[in-house]
Formats: C-alpha cells, sequence, structure tokens
C-alpha cells in the first residue's frame, strides 16, 4: 500500500532537508506564469478537471561531497547569459525560495540499493551525453492530455535524445526496471502521473497557500492568456 504524510510548518529548506534521499523523485509547484500553465493543461487528468499542483519533477542524487543535496533534472536554466537546456545537475537549494515553490513533494517508491544505482548512473549517462530539453515533446503531450486515445500513443512530436522533466523521470526508473506509470506513453508523462503513481510508494507532501495578490495577478493573467490561446 501507498501512504501519504501531509508535512505543515516548514520551509521548503527543512522539508527537503528532511526527506530528500539519493533515487527519491521530487516534485514541485508555484504561482509563476509557466507553473500556472502547466499545473492547467494537466487540468484533463482529473475528474473534476481541478488543475494539477504540479509543474516540475527531478530525481534526487543525495548528498555530496560538498555536504549538499544534488538533483538531476531536465530544465531550462537562464543564469545572466549562461542558458542550459536539457539534462543537468543542480543543488536542491534551487527550490527554497517558498514564495516562488508553494507546494512541494518527495516519493520514496521503494526502490533497492541496485535500483539507485541504476537510476543515477543512467541520469548521469544522459548529462554526460547533452540530453536536450524538447519543448517540442512537451507540446505532443499537451495534444494527449487534450485527447486521451493518444496518452497511451508513441508522443507525436517525439524526438530523439530529448526528454522533459517528467518523461526523463519515467524513463531513467525504467531503465531500473520500475515501471511509474502504466498505460501512458513514456514521452507522455506528466508530473501529475507521477504524483499519482500507482506503484507503491511513501509520499511527503508540503502545501504552503498564500494568497497573495501576486498570485492571485498571475493567475488571471494565466486564465486569460488561455482562453486567448484555446487550451
Amino acid at each position: 500500500m501507498s501512504e501519504l504524510i501531509r508535512v505543515t510548518g516548514l520551509t521548503n529548506r527543512e522539508f527537503f532537508a528532511r526527506h530528500a534521499q539519493a533515487g527519491r523523485v521530487g516534485l514541485v509547484g508555484g504561482g509563476e506564469l509557466i507553473n500556472r500553465l502547466i499545473a492547467r493543461a494537466q487540468r484533463h487528468l482529473d475528474a473534476r478537471h481541478d488543475w494539477s499542483m504540479w509543474s516540475h519533477a527531478f530525481v534526487f542524487q543525495g548528498e555530496r561531497i560538498d555536504g549538499r543535496q544534488w538533483v538531476i533534472e531536465s530544465d531550462l536554466d537562464i543564469h545572466r547569459k549562461h542558458i542550459r537546456l536539457g539534462l543537468q545537475e543542480n543543488r536542491v537549494e534551487k527550490y527554497f525560495d517558498d514564495e516562488a515553490y508553494t507546494v512541494a513533494a518527495v516519493i520514496d517508491f521503494g526502490l533497492s540499493a541496485e535500483q539507485v544505482r541504476a537510476v543515477l548512473a543512467h541520469s548521469l549517462d544522459l548529462v554526460a551525453n547533452n540530453t536536450r530539453y524538447s519543448l517540442r515533446e512537451l507540446f505532443g503531450t499537451l495534444l494527449a492530455l487534450k485527447n486521451p486515445t493518444l496518452r497511451s500513443e508513441d508522443n507525436l512530436l517525439a524526438r530523439d535524445r530529448s526528454f522533459y522533466c517528467s518523461a526523463f523521470v519515467r524513463h531513467v526508473f525504467a531503465q531500473a526496471g520500475v515501471e511509474l506509470a502504466p498505460g501512458v506513453a513514456e514521452k507522455n508523462t506528466t508530473p501529475e502521473d507521477l504524483f499519482r503513481s500507482t506503484r507503491e510508494h511513501t509520499q511527503w507532501l508540503l502545501v504552503r497557500r498564500r494568497p497573495t495578490s501576486q498570485v492571485k495577478a498571475a493567475v488571471r493573467r494565466v486564465r486569460a492568456r488561455i482562453r486567448l490561446a484555446g487550451f
């Protein structure tokens, strides 16, 4: 059986320090425009069409020689003039901003030590081979979300040596013999699919609801843009 443990009264820093371990999966979501767009697109997975809480997924690599917890993820990272688009390693402190990331989860799928090594080894191999982040595949997944019969089919916009965040997580776990979302094509996997995985797991969930005027304004802007886009 799976277990959901709701956590309160912690900052993101404290939450990850307490629950992040090598081979576990991390999920985050927030109020920024791109996060809200991704969360809304996943409403098709819910019977009531409620928005997902999640916009990004990653794998915890564990504590390294610097004493910090690191993650492996497929992401678009912009720092000044330096842009990284694809598989990368980052410190988990990237997600310590409580205002930017208002919800977070850590999922332990009960991997053996051998499976953890396999997940991390394959993840690092993808990093070393400059695997790209695929915006194109992300749009293919959006099409499948609006047409559920496509969810089990190959992503219509799939390309080689590319993954967006949750498809990357699904892929490296599959390489270790761990299936997280049966019935869904690998490159149609969403963060919500990982959150709802039917595989036995323990999940720690931190939800911080702060209805600030900034978040409310962002939601209104997102809804307006979505209506114009026809989603």
